[in-house]
């Protein structure tokens, strides 16, 4: 895809991003790189202390992905060093350091899931322990007189600290500095990450000028809310789509996402190109199509990423038996239990939780009289529910347990 204009990749790039640093930067970048037959460094760090990847650390990767459609290089920076002082973005007191042993199952475990979404031949795994455990304490000097204590506490975590009288590592300075080094190592022509990760992307930005480079582009990507449509995707919430989870589930729980982030999953959980993404989007707002039908082709096209086209056939058949056979409405509220005990995972505790009836003899009564249903079958017992599991009390109550 190495023809494809300038103009085409640039719309690709631009699609979903938050904000380019800057648009002129990448144009140029793009013709040098396209006069010289060769592809652009694309850099991402990974910071390796969560490495359970969900479609919101995906948004990144896709980006990278399509990027690597373009032709261009992508170099995944595991921060094996960086990640023994932790990265202080957000943190309202000093990060606990992992260990080295640590970080490196963590890392492993992030290598494993990354080439579910990237393209392995034309990616590149570093470790920046390789460069940075190698600098003496002159270079660090070198370094970090490269840039000052007034524009370091700029940056929103360390001034709320400060003012606040919580305590600030001196190490916790070096982060931001040593993942901007990172660019300069691997001479990074884009460089890409979260909105929450603004201050270390632009520092690379600005440590390349220092060090006779051009300065990288910065691409920064919004932040994806869960299936709640409120909250930032997490798995302490309970609103998070993992990357591993099986066709059926996935499908699920994208088919759970409230109508408003239906074009906001397009743009940054799939590879579909900007222009089809607008159609849809137009769709929508002129009331052209049923948003539950745009809303199956889109878990139908995300668990297609990760699983396959035969798979996500699959889930979208083994949904429409379920819900739409069945009558049960795609839009429910979902009950998070995933740290509960067995017993609040009984139907009779979980239809009281959701005030779906006054009591347990009442839950009872309306058990034998056959008006309580899971995934549209009675039950007559007080049985444990699994993951998925659609509670169904009278016609109306509903609620989709997730563990």
């Amino acid at each position: 895809m190495m023809d494809c204009s300038i103009e085409e990749q640039i719309k690709i790039i631009s699609k979903g991003a938050d904000e380019i640093i800057d648009i002129k930067d990448l144009k140029e970048k793009l013709i040098k790189a396209q006069k010289e037959n060769r592809g652009l460094v694309v850099k991402l760090g990974l910071d390796p202390s969560a490495p359970d990847i969900h479609l919101g650390h995906a948004v990144v990767l896709r980006k990278i992905k399509q990027m690597q459609d373009l032709g261009h290089r992508a170099v995944i920076i595991i921060g094996d060093f960086t990640g023994m002082i932790g990265d202080p973005t957000g943190r309202s007191k000093t990060r606990k350091q992992l260990t080295k042993e640590q970080v490196l199952i963590n890392a492993k475990t992030y290598e494993e899931q990354i080439f579910k979404i990237l393209d392995r031949e034309k990616t590149e795994v570093r470790f920046n322990s390789e460069w940075l455990s190698k600098l003496n304490f002159r270079d660090v000097i070198e370094l970090s007189a490269k840039y000052t204590v007034s524009r370091m506490m700029e940056r929103e975590d360390f001034k709320n600290r400060f003012e606040n009288n919580l305590s600030i590592g001196i190490h916790e300075f070096f982060y931001p500095l040593m993942q901007a080094y990172d660019s300069v190592e691997i001479k990074a022509d884009i460089e890409l990450g979260g909105t929450d990760q603004r201050f270390n992307v632009l520092m690379g930005r600005t440590i390349q000028k220092d060090y006779d480079m051009e300065s990288q582009v910065a691409i920064f990507m919004p932040i994806l809310e869960g299936t709640d449509g409120k909250d930032k995707m997490s798995k302490s919430l309970g609103n998070y789509i993992g990357v591993k989870e099986d066709a059926d589930n996935m499908y699920g729980k994208v088919m759970s996402i409230p109508d408003s982030m239906i074009i906001k999953y397009y743009e940054l959980a799939t590879d579909i190109h900007p222009d089809e993404v607008e159609k849809i989007k137009l769709m929508l707002e002129e009331d052209k199509a049923n948003p539950r039908d745009i809303k199956m082709r889109l878990a139908k096209e995300i668990v297609g990423l990760y699983h396959g086209k035969e798979e996500a056939l699959k889930a979208e058949d083994n949904f429409k038996k379920l819900f739409q056979k069945k009558e049960i409405p795609e839009d429910i509220e979902s009950l998070n239990l995933y740290n509960a005990c067995e017993e609040e995972k009984k139907i009779l505790n979980i239809i009281c939780k959701m005030n779906f009836v006054p009591s347990r003899s009442e839950g009872k009564r309306l058990m034998k009289q056959g008006a309580v249903r899971v995934n549209g079958e009675k039950v007559s017992e007080d049985i444990t529910v699994c993951n998925q599991d659609v509670i169904q009390v009278g016609k109306r109550n509903f609620v989709k347990i997730l563990l």
